[in-house]
């Protein structure tokens, strides 16, 4: 069961037993969690301020070997995505946030480095001529998809977001085909039915748009057009910046390969929020 947590949790679930030394070191590493891969024992003991025969022994507590398994164990948990850092004291000092911008602009030239050879523009055109749009994320992906599917409901009908709450995907890929398109959000920790998913989509011959991060290069061989987007972070979560500016640019793709029947759709949706007083009224 031990092999099955990630160190925060082991030193959660064994805090109380723990010495007041080990009690010290273990504070020091759930503050310092995203830079944990690349501290070995001496540092950490040095930096927390305790022995470092007492950082071996509460690695030994939590399960591991030596502080080069901890140090595998945090890369291995940071590259699934998983949040290994807290915020710590310095979370909100100038160099975090220097090193936070950094890493949001490295992210953001990379996207569109590997948008230079057309893919988005074609993406957006399939998108914008599809009879059925139908857009999916689950779980971390959901939020993204909802946001993809509000801005693409506003030049274009006919898009849908799957799944419902409470639903199955089977509904929604029933009767599409080569003239709809899905449009797949999957960042890294999806859920473990993402592969087959991918593989009905392609069986049914429904052009496929992916959006992912690297951990999904496996799947883009099956897609219609790959788009990969970076979200790599120096905080404990990882970042999505880049999935909200490609969303940006493939909704404004869309709007600008079919650009009268967009501005006469979002014509109609401006009358209908007038007559509903849906949105408050700028000063």
């Amino acid at each position: 069961m031990t092999h099955a947590l990630n160190i925060g949790q082991r030193i959660d679930g064994r805090y109380g037993e723990l010495s007041p030394q080990e009690q010290r070191a273990a504070d020091f590493i759930l503050d310092h969690l995203s830079d944990l891969a690349v501290y070995n024992a001496s540092e950490l003991a040095r930096l927390s301020g305790v022995s470092k025969a007492t950082v071996s022994r509460l690695f030994r507590r939590l399960g591991f070997q030596d502080s080069a398994e901890v140090r595998d164990h945090a890369r291995a948990l940071r590259s699934h995505g998983s949040p290994i850092g807290g915020p710590g004291a310095s979370a909100g000092t100038p160099s975090r946030l220097a090193a936070h911008a950094d890493a949001e602009h490295d992210n953001l030239r990379r996207l569109l480095e590997s948008l230079d050879d057309g893919r988005l523009d074609a993406a957006s055109r399939l998108i914008v001529t599809a009879g059925t749009v139908v857009v999916i994320g689950m779980r971390n992906s959901y939020p993204l998809a909802l946001h993809l599917r509000e801005q693409l409901v506003q030049v274009r009908d006919r898009v849908r977001l799957a799944p419902q709450p409470g639903q199955s995907l089977a509904e929604d890929l029933a009767g599409l085909g080569p003239h709809d398109v899905v449009v797949l959000l999957g960042f890294r920790r999806r859920a473990s039915g993402f592969g087959a998913l991918v593989a009905a989509i392609q069986r049914r011959g429904i052009p496929l748009v992916l959006i992912a991060d690297s951990s999904a290069r496996r799947h883009a061989d099956f897609a219609t057009h790959w788009l990969e987007c970076p979200i790599d972070s120096v905080s404990a979560f990882d970042s999505y910046a880049t999935a909200m500016s490609l969303i940006n640019l493939l909704v404004t793709g869309a709007m600008g390969a079919n650009v009268r029947e967009s501005r006469t759709r979002i014509a109609a949706i401006t009358s209908v929020y007038e007559d509903l007083e849906e949105l408050e009224v700028p000063w």
